[in-house]
């Protein structure tokens, strides 16, 4: 049985709940995977299935074998998910991502935060600046951090400017509020990290 899902964000909205009040949710467009690779315990040592996106100018295209020669020219993503049942599926099967999410059920979001660059202090930790007024020049600098060291060493882990973004992060139990089965898409209520069209993982809490 499949504990996780992997999908292309989309972007955001809100809906209205059965009571009435907004819910902002996160919409993850589960179309256009399809099964590239059937691993199974004799050939490989464990069962697991190989899923790929298709790219946008393939979907909805009937599958040719010649795409497994060139999976880059054909597929956005190719990612493995482990399966015991492995060997129902075949290559070339739709694969229905869809199925495994229940509505009302949590999962936890894996995905890359937006990359921001080369930031200072005060965007990357938050730091409040020295005062805009009355003469001081200290800005937006970081301010002292040697705290009179015989050699004014720095410790580790401080606070600095450095790149900020492009990282791993996790969301976790976050609810399903809907799953639309023809259009293959899922809602998730609230931030899902990541940016409009990367890529996310969704396993069940």
């Amino acid at each position: 049985m499949l504990n996780g899902v992997w999908g292309t964000k989309i972007g955001m909205t809100q809906v209205f709940s059965e009571k009435n009040t907004v819910v902002p949710v996160t919409v993850i467009d589960l179309n256009d995977w399809i099964v590239t690779q059937v691993k199974t315990k004799e050939r490989d040592g464990y069962e697991a299935l190989q899923i790929s996106c298709l790219r946008k100018r393939f979907a909805g295209k009937p599958f040719e074998a010649q795409w497994l020669k060139k999976k880059n020219n054909y597929f956005r993503f190719s990612k493995e998910v482990a399966l015991q049942e492995a060997g129902q599926y075949e290559i070339g099967q739709r694969f229905n991502a869809a199925a495994v999410l229940e509505v009302g059920k949590t999962v936890d979001v894996f995905g890359i935060t937006k990359g921001r660059g080369f930031q200072g202090v005060v965007k990357r930790h938050g730091f409040r600046g020295g005062s805009a007024s009355h003469g001081p020049r200290f800005g937006r600098w970081p301010g002292s951090m040697g705290f009179m060291r015989s050699q004014g060493r720095v410790i580790k882990n401080k606070k600095l400017p450095g790149q900020m973004g492009c990282d791993q992060r996790a969301m976790k139990r976050l609810e399903v509020i809907r799953i639309e089965s023809e259009a293959q898409i899922a809602l998730i209520k609230g931030s899902v990290p990541g940016g409009a069209g990367s890529l996310v993982f969704m396993q069940k809490a």
